[in-house]
């Protein structure tokens, strides 16, 4: 078992473990620890708790120190930095005339590197890019290409729904979508329907997705023959989410939405 705490670098980003050593560090400091790319700033968004070897990436690393009020304003000023090299950068792609975007660009606290984030169709030759860049803010340079999903979880945005975007409010990770998933919960198919800012199928569509596949195993099945109130029939579709079928009845000839406490289905 290890002692650790939850820290995030990003609104919404992924929350790694950290050892927190005899430090008393109470949810939501901030704090300075080492990383995989060097010493880094974030926050503590999961208090010190004990967990299994399983939830942990050995070597575990220490949180170094509590961060102070020069450490938040070297962040800060990171940022500024951060926003003058992308004009910098964007000036010398066209120069090179590549074909990619430039979607954010970003200091580690240490500011031995500088991390400049894309997308493009295909690769990229920008070897000279770097050449440029490494020339102008002498420290290492690093052309990282991303998706269409990290492009919106990084540039945030409005969803359909009307609210912000759920990759850049609070989802940590991207989970797998399908449209098997759409398809179990009757959602209309239409493309613009079911897709999100990014043009990818939306996350949420798989919040309730469990439900409905446990839910699977307690109705029945779409072209099963049931009994009813008005006679034997067909289910033609089910609602889930209003715990409705609409049924065939062979005696009527018509189509009847029911409630699903009235279709039993014949074995």
């Amino acid at each position: 078992m290890f002692s650790v705490v939850g820290v995030r670098f990003k609104k919404a980003g992924k929350v790694y473990y950290f050892d927190p050593s005899d430090l008393s560090i109470d949810q939501d400091s901030a704090v300075i620890v080492e990383t995989a790319r060097g010493v880094e700033y974030g926050r503590v968004v999961i208090g010190r708790r004990t967990v299994g070897e399983s939830d942990v990436v050995l070597p575990l690393k220490k949180v170094i120190r509590i961060a102070d009020q020069q450490d938040a304003q070297l962040v800060e000023d990171n940022k500024q930095a951060a926003k003058n090299a992308f004009a910098i950068c964007q000036d010398k792609i066209k120069d090179h005339q590549l074909r990619m975007k430039l979607v954010d660009v970003e200091y580690t606290f240490d500011r031995n590197k500088i991390i400049f984030y894309f997308t493009a169709e295909g690769r990229v030759d920008f070897r000279e890019l770097v050449k440029d860049l490494a020339s102008i803010f002498r420290t290492r340079i690093e052309l990282r290409q991303i998706g269409v999903r990290d492009e919106a979880k990084m540039l945030g945005g409005i969803g359909p729904c009307g609210r912000i975007l759920c990759c850049s409010s609070f989802l940590g990770d991207f989970e797998p979508v399908s449209i098997k998933m759409a398809k179990d919960q009757n959602l209309s198919l239409n493309p613009t329907k079911i897709s999100g800012l990014c043009g990818r199928l939306m996350c949420c569509l798989k919040y309730e997705h469990d439900n409905y596949e446990s839910a699977k195993d307690d109705l029945p099945r779409a072209g099963s023959e049931v009994v009813t109130p008005f006679g034997n029939g067909r289910v033609v579709s089910l609602n889930v989410g209003e715990r409705t079928a609409k049924v065939q009845i062979f005696d009527l000839k018509k189509v009847m939405d029911l409630p699903l406490d009235d279709v039993v289905e014949q074995h």
